[in-house]
């Protein structure tokens, strides 16, 4: 995948990380229901070894992802772009929204289907807990 200036990014970049990793789309309602809720959860998260990451899969995904950021402000995630939907088609996903959780040695080991309360307080102190320290 890709971030805004078109540089390549991989999953390998976040060893040593629990990534939570979100594919979604700016046409996709339960997807843009749960993004500013990601924004929060990476804020939240912030200074742990957890790392959300939003994979557009919108075909003009730089121009649309970048325009639904602005729009609703959020500040604390990375634009993601997934050109041609390879890594949706690698990662088996069939639907949006898709959230994985991959653990620091790179293998999935939770997936969430359809829409999340991601910045909710139990979620928040699960993945603490689980994945990234204490909870708060």
């Amino acid at each position: 995948f890709f971030d805004l200036d078109g540089n390549e990014v991989s999953i390998a970049d976040y060893r040593g990380k629990t990534v939570i990793m979100n594919f979604w789309a700016t046409w996709c309602a339960p997807c843009v229901a749960e993004m500013p809720a990601l924004d929060r959860l990476q804020n939240k998260l912030s200074g742990s070894n957890i790392e959300v990451l939003t994979i557009d899969e919108d075909r003009n995904g730089e121009t649309a992802a970048a325009a639904f950021f602005e729009e609703n402000g959020l500040s604390h995630l990375r634009i993601l772009i997934d050109r041609d939907m390879a890594l949706l088609r690698a990662a088996g996903v069939s639907g949006l929204p898709t959230t994985l959780i991959i653990n620091p040695d790179g293998e999935e080991v939770a997936a969430v289907l359809g829409e999340a309360e991601w910045d909710s307080p139990d979620i928040v102190a699960f993945l603490k807990e689980c994945f990234g320290g204490t909870a708060p």
